[in-house]
């Protein structure tokens, strides 16, 4: 039992189950997003619902409602989450300068080789 117990209460066990309830989360925000966006360009353009389409007696219309519903999810993180986050990130949190790394020492010694 004593394992057992250790591995229910490792932090990363405990970041994981709240990663997930974040992520379960934020996915219905995402879907309300999508849908919100899916009805704006219906609005403006016919509904956005292409699972009848059938070109040539090929079924792509769901395929091509879920390529479109996909990227509008991707736009939807991109724009709403992962720039605002790596703004907040590079403003509060400033990568210090790392000084001198190997690179900038071993270019250092293959100039001063070819000086030679």
């Amino acid at each position: 039992m004593d394992g057992f117990k250790k591995f229910l209460l490792q932090g990363d066990l405990i970041k994981l189950a709240v990663a997930f309830i974040m992520g379960a989360a934020f996915a219905s925000v995402v879907t309300a997003t999508v849908d919100v966006i899916m009805d704006l360009i219906g609005k403006l353009g016919g509904t956005p619902d292409f699972s009848n389409y059938e070109p040539g007696g090929v079924s792509v219309g769901a395929w091509l409602t879920a390529v479109i519903a996909f990227l509008i999810m991707a736009a939807v993180v991109y724009f709403m989450i992962v720039k605002p986050y790596t703004a907040a990130k590079e403003r509060y949190f400033p990568d210090p300068d790392p000084g001198e790394t190997e690179v900038d020492i071993l270019k250092q010694i293959r100039d001063s080789l070819n000086a030679r």
